[in-house]
């Protein structure tokens, strides 16, 4: 069994989370410049059994695409012809910077430390992980 990576995609910086091999625990895995996204996978997805990536999807609250999905879609139409044995499930994103902040508040971060942009770019994509492989849809996946 493979395991799963998230990415928070951003205009500037990628949060990056993968799951351990038996797909229990999601682990922040690494934040990056936008624009070395496909370079860092191509290296891990070659030393790594990945069999699924989970790319978070910024909806609106009412659950329609946000404006960012004008350049995530793109995004995902070249991770799928860069990487076709390698299915790309978008998840909703709604919540996870949010989240992340209050999770850092939660373990005693400091303001100084909160402000790291790359800390909760990692952890927003760890939460969208967590919330795929708690999800019902992630349940029916091969």
């Amino acid at each position: 069994m493979g395991r799963l990576l998230a990415i928070d995609y951003g205009r500037r910086r990628c949060g990056i989370a993968v799951t351990d091999s038996l797909r229990i625990v999601a682990t922040a895995l690494e934040t990056l410049p936008t624009q070395q996204l496909f370079d860092f996978l191509r290296k891990y997805l070659a030393s790594n059994e990945v069999d699924y990536i989970v790319m978070g999807k910024p909806t609106d609250m009412a659950g329609r695409p946000s404006e960012s999905m004008r350049y995530i879609e793109p995004a995902v139409a070249r991770l799928r012809k860069e990487f076709p044995q390698t299915p790309v499930y978008f998840y909703d994103e709604r919540f996870t910077s949010t989240i992340a902040h209050r999770s850092m508040i939660d373990s005693g971060m400091t303001r100084t430390q909160r402000r790291n942009r790359e800390a909760v770019d990692r952890m927003a994509a760890t939460i969208i992980l967590n919330d795929f492989l708690q999800s019902k849809f992630y349940q029916t996946l091969p």
